[in-house]
């Protein structure tokens, strides 16, 4: 009787990023609903609290003296400083996951992201989020009605020195619309996880095939 063979692979690193108010976060709420595969990294970070996050879930919100402590003792696969505050990636969550075969998702700026090609770009797969205008991302900002007029003029400052860099990614998604920019975000995902199967772990399934198939030959 032929078993049922899994095809193993290596899970994937996503990275997701964006401008403040492109529609990142959104888009990587629906694909941990919609992929079961797909677990969210949870970064450490200095910055406060909004009253509609909650710890351990959106973030680990710590102290800059235990962030400090994290980054200083290879505790971080990657860093950054964003808006003025510190984010940062675990390293021992992160590489369990993915000798498991799940795929790990990365919401981080493009700093974080250059430091995570550089110590595991094979494993990486980063998408850059586009707001389709200036004026529907600052109108994404105000109607978030999280920050203030000051930290908005920020975000917005901020967004022209971010955008320039979505060069350096394998992916570039202008979210015009939410549910298109979704199907075609889950669709590279699709994709990026065939092409990463690796030949080793087809050639055992192969190797399974072939020998369930003498067993049928007379």
């Amino acid at each position: 009787m032929t078993a049922d063979i899994d095809i193993a692979r290596r899970g994937i690193l996503l990275i997701v990023s964006s401008p403040s108010g492109a529609g990142k976060t959104t888009l990587t709420r629906l694909l941990l609903e919609k992929e079961e595969k797909v677990s969210l990294s949870i970064s450490v970070t200095t910055r406060p609290r909004r009253t509609s996050e909650i710890e351990g879930v959106h973030y680990k919100f710590v102290s800059k003296r235990q962030f400090e402590l994290m980054r200083d003792g290879g505790e971080l696969l990657e860093w950054a400083e964003v808006h003025g505050n510190f984010y940062g990636t675990p390293r021992e969550p992160v590489e369990a996951a993915l000798a498991a075969g799940r795929d790990v998702l990365f919401d981080i700026d493009w700093q974080g992201t250059q430091q995570l090609y550089k110590s595991m770009r094979e494993d990486v797969l980063s998408v850059f989020v586009l707001p389709p205008t200036a004026a529907e991302l600052k109108f994404r900002l105000e109607r978030r009605a999280e920050d203030t007029p000051e930290v908005i003029a920020r975000r917005l400052k901020n967004a022209a020195e971010e955008i320039p860099h979505w060069q350096e990614y394998d992916y570039v998604l202008v979210n015009r619309d939410l549910e298109e920019s979704f199907t075609r975000l889950r669709g590279i995902l699709t994709a990026e996880r065939l092409k990463r199967v690796r030949k080793d772990d087809i050639q055992e399934f192969v190797d399974n095939l072939l020998s369930d198939l003498k067993t049928l030959t007379p």
